[in-house]
């Protein structure tokens, strides 16, 4: 008996473990579980002489003078000229299923010549949809994201001080219209479609009920049928389906930052067998001008005589280098490694590669 137990072990201990389990929650997006963007524009009061220029920002002057007048302080025909105050742009995202009273982050962003919203206090600011109805009331001391400091001759920024958040700083005042209950049917839609991947999450969600509660459409959309799952509602059934693992697929890719140099592969990435040869060729040219002066106490005068010197120089490079058909991104690199070049050469290489059909992913440059 202990010995068939010892062997159960041991075959259950060699088995291969899955890679890469994703939970179902981090690969789709459920229909109608989604946020809602908000916007408004309102005015930054109490900066210390960064704001907004009002002969520049005419709109700053004028939505100032509709605060005041709905706090009921008559400015008719009054000129103002602080510079404390700047107009700026407020953004949010109303999460899903936001209830009212609950606080949401805001975004505040300079939209005239305000050089800092430094110490800055947003006044109330109604946040609107796409639809025009108000959703959420943002106010609250702004935190900046840099600073900047000048002198008589200079001028130092750090960071971008003319846009901060306030957390916690907008609060729902409307709900979202939206009935989970009254679904019938949900569908999942992939962040990455892929058939393999919805293929494998459908067989993940009927394998977990014992019958066939969800079917693939097409690569980027699941269905799952409601009352197939013999759970009370919808938000029961995704709160039994978001947690299940599946292993994604993910297509062969090389993306190329030519700005940073950087490159990154994906775990798919073959290379064929090709041969490479690279180097560099470099152009000097050097003036060297000579000044040519009479003899003392002669006629004549200075001339200057141009003199260039004009070379190129070509590096040795690599000569004709082999990289090997890669079957693995461990002997990709290794054989990209073996010409010894720099990373702003290899993206050069990689292109060669990938135009000569030798380079088997999709080839993303930034």
């Amino acid at each position: 008996m202990i010995r068939s137990l010892l062997s159960a072990l041991l075959i259950v201990l060699s088995l291969p473990v899955a890679a890469d389990q994703i939970r179902i929650k981090d690969l789709v997006e459920f229909d109608g579980v989604r946020g809602n963007d908000l916007v408004g524009y309102g005015l930054v009061v109490g900066l210390n002489g960064s704001g907004d220029g009002i002969r520049n920002a005419p709109f700053t002057e004028e939505i100032m003078s509709n605060i005041l007048e709905r706090l009921g302080v008559n400015v008719t025909g009054e000129q103002f000229r602080p510079k404390n105050v700047a107009a700026v742009f407020v953004t949010a995202e109303l999460p899903p299923f936001s209830r009212a009273g609950s606080q949401i982050d805001v975004t505040v962003s300079a939209i005239g010549d305000a050089k800092s919203l430094l110490g800055g206090t947003l006044i109330m600011t109604p946040l609107n949809a796409a639809d025009g109805q108000i959703y959420a009331v943002a106010q609250g001391t702004i935190i900046a994201g840099g600073a900047t400091a000048e002198g008589e001759a200079a001028t130092v920024t750090q960071g971008v001080p003319t846009a901060g958040v306030i957390p916690s700083g907008a609060r729902v005042e409307r709900e979202i219209d939206f009935d989970l209950n009254a679904l019938r049917t949900l569908r999942l839609a992939l962040r990455t479609p892929d058939f393999t991947t919805a293929g494998r999450i459908e067989q993940a969600i009927n394998r977990t009920f014992g019958r066939g509660v969800a079917r693939m459409l097409d690569a980027g959309t699941v269905r799952l049928d409601i009352a197939a799952t013999k759970l009370p509602s919808p938000a029961h059934a995704l709160g039994r389906i978001e947690n299940i693992t599946v292993a994604p697929e993910r297509r062969a890719r090389v993306v190329v930052d030519q700005r940073s140099g950087t490159i990154v592969m994906g775990e798919d990435v073959r290379i064929s067998r090709v041969a490479v040869s690279q180097g560099n060729l470099t152009l000097r040219i050097e003036e060297a001008p000579i000044v040519i002066q009479p003899n003392p106490f002669s006629e004549g005068e200075t001339v200057v005589v141009p003199r260039s010197r004009a070379e190129i120089e070509e590096e040795p490079g690599t000569g004709l280098a082999e990289v090997p058909g890669g079957t693995s991104l461990s002997e990709v690199i290794a054989g990209l490694n073996a010409l010894g070049v720099s990373p702003r050469d290899m993206i050069d290489i990689l292109k060669s590669i990938k135009a000569a059909g030798a380079l088997h992913a999709e080839f993303v440059v930034r």
